[in-house]
């Protein structure tokens, strides 16, 4: 079975409720339709009702009829929300009169609904630019316990087996987080590895890279990457980690083995993590165009509950995918 629709699969065994805060957006709406049908997820959409039945009349959708549709104006819980928002942000000056406008923008109400436990997860972004989605969650969800950075993990699935797990590798940060200090590298790579299992299925082997494999060069980029990888081991002993490994030490068992002895990861990597954006970011574009790969990305991790945005040149597939991955997310959390 392919990836993808394993992890449609596990969606439906968890039945997650996905909040999609652009209710009026047609590609969401498109999306939402499809997840119901696929039994992906318990979809909330927020829009004003009658524009969204509508809509889903106009285009033709049949089951949005099964999807909770909340409207940010006047809904049982506004008041509570509202509550909560001063209550949470009183140290930085919110006011119930903020609060009652902030409430009414989708994309505030749909944090806020996680927060109260009215929601497992969310998917937004079709829209939106990232900085509007992620800036009332960085305010109310925050990060998870333990991680203080939101980074973005690409899984790129190969068309050659052999490499990483059966093919299939997870790549971070490639997304968000332009040059991590080694802490931040460290809870990069253990969110990396919780991706791994929550979303891949997979045992992850986590390699922090470099362009220096154990020793082989002295600097203080390499440095980062070996402190990293000591404060990881140290956050989570559970977890298989090594650094510093060069790309094909990390990839490829009989180099791994000569450049690093005795490692259960050299050559055996199924997570990278790259030292910085420049990085993991050229090389998710270079493995997705030379190898041609297929990049299913990027999923936020790091957040205290999923909260994926999306491209705003996505398709409505794309927004079907991250609905169930968000799900996956969303049940991995809560093991």
């Amino acid at each position: 079975m392919e990836l993808l629709d394993t992890i449609k699969q596990n969606a439906r065994k968890h039945n997650k409720r996905i909040v999609l805060p652009e209710g009026y957006e047609e590609r969401t709406v498109k999306a939402a339709d499809i997840a119901i049908a696929e039994g992906l997820a318990r979809v909330i959409l927020l829009g004003d009702p009658a524009g969204i039945r509508a809509h889903a009349q106009k285009l033709g959708l049949k089951n949005l009829d099964r999807a909770v549709i909340v409207d940010p104006k006047s809904h049982p819980r506004k008041q509570q929300y509202i509550d909560m928002m001063v209550e949470l942000r009183k140290s930085k000056g919110m006011t119930p009169e903020e609060a009652s406008k902030l409430i009414e923008d989708p994309l505030y109400l749909g944090v806020l609904m996680i927060k109260a436990g009215d929601a497992d997860g969310e998917v937004s972004g079709a829209d939106h630019a990232t900085g509007d989605v992620l800036r009332p969650a960085f305010h109310y969800v925050k990060t998870a316990p333990g991680i203080s950075v939101v980074s973005g993990a690409f899984i790129m699935i190969l068309q050659d087996r052999s490499f990483g797990e059966n093919g299939i590798i997870l790549f971070a940060d490639s997304a968000v987080h332009p040059d991590p200090n080694d802490k931040q590298l460290a809870e990069i790579a253990v969110a990396s590895a919780h991706t791994a299992r929550a979303i891949c299925g997979f045992e992850p082997r986590v390699a922090l890279l470099s362009f220096s494999t154990k020793g082989s060069a002295k600097h203080e980029m390499v440095d980062k990457v070996i402190n990293a990888a000591s404060i990881a081991k140290q956050m989570a002993p559970d977890l298989m980690i090594e650094g510093e490994l060069q790309g094909d030490a990390a990839l490829v068992e009989s180099i791994g083995q000569k450049k690093a002895p005795g490692s259960l990861i050299a050559g055996k990597a199924n997570v990278l993590i790259f030292p910085d954006l420049n990085c993991g970011n050229i090389a998710y574009k270079l493995v997705q165009r030379l190898a041609h790969a297929e990049a299913i990305g990027p999923i936020l991790q790091g957040m205290a509950a999923p909260i994926n945005d999306l491209s705003r040149g996505c398709s409505v597939s794309d927004i079907v995918s991250m609905i169930a991955i968000t799900a996956n997310q969303a049940a991995g959390l809560t093991k």
